[in-house]
């Protein structure tokens, strides 16, 4: 299976491409505003969302080292359709899931059901990071930035459908996400689909097959990235980046529904806009900010923009916080449709087309790590200090965040 059946173009590749990441998104959008209202139907503690929620980044996390390395050896090709497969198996046991009344049953079944459905999508979760290798292995180094603003686009696409499916669709009963997770069910058997028939193999052909050693311990082979002199700093604010921002976004919407008492549907209306300014941001804008600021300074000032987006967030009053919250989420839209592509960018430009796929799989496992790590501790806090103290606690790590990327100045390589 090295070849698609069709003639291969850059065109049905990038198309490819961007619906693997969108199938890899999809369902996170729909599972986000709905995850809090179930879990709280059985437990009303933060941090049982939040371990419910790290499940998928921490199964990912283990995976990612491993699939990077198979896409190296074998190609990128064969390692997207095993990813599908799995993302199938898992949105499949999601869907019985949420379709299931569980109003008569223990409350640990369903609860079991969304562990398993997280943990199998996420230990074949390799389609992001192995379609943003797609994406590197077709573009030049200049021109990283704003391919790599696909992904972007595909975030903001996924958080708008998948919302926008919540939004006109959710009802107030327990049965009530029915049809926007059978929708999502469909994406990745389209993507599995179009992948098969039209996704060319991207990894150049006498690079195919060589020999590589099997990872054992994905630790191991994962922070290798911050032995990379040129990269150790970039790396370190990447993860540094997604332990906060990932603990801010997922602890947001159960701050709306238990703190705020906002509804399913509320609390979809600000993913929604999210999904919109990502969509804006990284689709149509990075490209010309790049070139008029570079990568550097857009990190920095998206830092600057979630930074604020916290601050309304902290200062965020119990009752008419509406102005507060959409303020806050579109600031922390802009913010991250910033910094992901510019920063995954300018590590990637520092890279050779030998370990692409292992270092960018590396990363997409320091975000799978940093997603563990900032869900969970936004929800301990969350429980230990209250409902605004995780986003005094992400405003800290942004600005350790702010000073590793500061620090990157003083490297003799370029940032542009």
């Amino acid at each position: 299976m090295k070849k698609s059946l069709f003639k291969p173009s850059r065109k049905f590749t990038l198309f490819s491409a961007f619906v693997t990441l969108l199938n890899d998104r999809l369902s996170e959008s729909i599972l986000l505003p709905i995850l809090p209202s179930f879990v709280l139907l059985f437990d009303s503690k933060a941090s049982t969302y939040g371990l419910l929620s790290c499940t998928y980044q921490l199964a990912q996390f283990t995976a990612s080292p491993f699939i990077g390395l198979m896409s190296d050896r074998y190609g990128r090709r064969p390692v997207t359709l095993f990813c599908i497969t799995g993302s199938i198996i898992g949105i499949s046991i999601l869907s019985f899931t949420v379709l299931f009344d569980w109003s008569t049953s223990l409350a640990t079944i369903p609860l079991f059901l969304l562990f398993i459905a997280r943990l199998i999508d996420g230990l074949s979760g390799g389609t992001a990071a192995t379609a943003t290798t797609i994406l590197a292995d077709i573009s030049s180094p200049e021109k990283r930035a704003k391919t790599f603003g696909l992904i972007g686009v595909a975030f903001g696409l996924s958080f708008f459908l998948g919302n926008i499916f919540v939004v006109i669709f959710a009802k107030n009963t327990n049965n009530n996400f029915i049809i926007p997770v059978i929708i999502a069910s469909i994406i990745p058997i389209i993507n599995f689909i179009l992948v098969f028939f039209y996704l060319p193999e991207t990894k150049p052909q006498n690079e195919l097959n060589k020999s590589t050693q099997i990872l054992k311990n994905p630790l191991k082979q994962l922070f290798k990235v911050f032995k990379e002199e040129k990269i150790r700093k970039l790396s370190l604010a990447f993860f540094i980046y997604f332990i906060a921002f990932t603990g801010l976004t997922n602890i947001l919407i159960f701050f709306l529904q238990e703190s705020l008492n906002w509804t399913t549907k509320a609390s979809s209306g600000t993913l929604v806009v999210v999904g919109v300014i990502a969509i804006i941001v990284q689709g149509g804008l990075i490209g010309p900010l790049v070139k008029k600021f570079g990568e550097m300074r857009l990190t920095l000032i998206g830092s600057g923009f979630i930074l604020l987006a916290c601050f309304l967030l902290i200062t965020t009053p119990q009752k008419n916080a509406i102005v507060n919250i959409y303020s806050a989420v579109s600031f922390l839209a802009v913010g991250a449709g910033l910094i992901t592509p510019t920063l995954r960018a300018l590590i990637s430009k520092k890279l050779d087309g030998d370990n692409q796929g292992s270092i960018l799989s590396n990363l997409q496992g320091l975000q799978s790590l940093g997603g563990v790590l900032g869900i969970g501790m936004a929800g301990k806090v969350y429980d230990d200090f209250g409902p605004k103290a995780p986003f005094i606690a992400g405003s800290i790590i942004l600005l350790f965040m702010i000073y590793l990327i500061a620090e990157g100045k003083n490297n003799n390589i370029s940032y542009n």
